[in-house]
């Protein structure tokens, strides 16, 4: 089992990019973990409070449904789980997906994009979602990112 995974949930589109060239520079199968409904720009508005994205952030129970799965997900040694953060971490859709599969045996490697945030403890709260799995620590990529920087990550992963 040395097959390789790149799951990425991107709002903006950036997120989508940065995954796109990883799993190319991994040969890595892609999967884009869509939301049930479809994130507006109204609903990632982080100021104002009511906006959707902030409403599922502030409730750490939250669990947006998505509308596709992965078919085998024990296939798969490592799966870098790609997103944007929000609120210095993972969006709730990421915990979605991390609790909807048995993770047994398999890698997990967070990275994210943002405009100036870390990824935070986001690792963290993927280990205690992805029972069974090894989740490893993450990293914040940029979406002028190189393939020799990612092959360079990739490397250390």
């Amino acid at each position: 089992m040395s097959k390789v995974l790149v799951a990425y949930f991107s709002a903006s589109g950036v997120t989508k990019i940065v995954a796109e060239k990883l799993a190319k520079a991994a040969g890595a199968d892609i999967f884009e973990i869509v939301p049930e409904n479809i994130y507006t720009k109204e609903d990632l508005d982080w100021q104002n409070k009511k906006s959707r994205s902030s409403v599922e952030m502030n409730d750490r129970s939250c669990r947006p449904a998505i509308s596709n799965k992965v078919g085998d997900i024990s296939q798969y040694s490592k799966v870098y789980v790609g997103f944007p953060v929000w609120w210095y971490r993972e969006p709730s859709i990421i915990d979605t997906f991390m609790e909807s599969y048995v993770w047994d045996g398999i890698t997990v490697i967070p990275f994210c994009t943002s405009g100036s945030s870390g990824i935070g403890d986001s690792g963290k709260n993927m280990q205690e979602l992805a029972k069974g799995a090894k989740v490893v620590e993450g990293i914040r990529l940029e979406s002028d990112v190189s393939e020799s920087e990612l092959k360079e990550w990739l490397a250390q992963s």
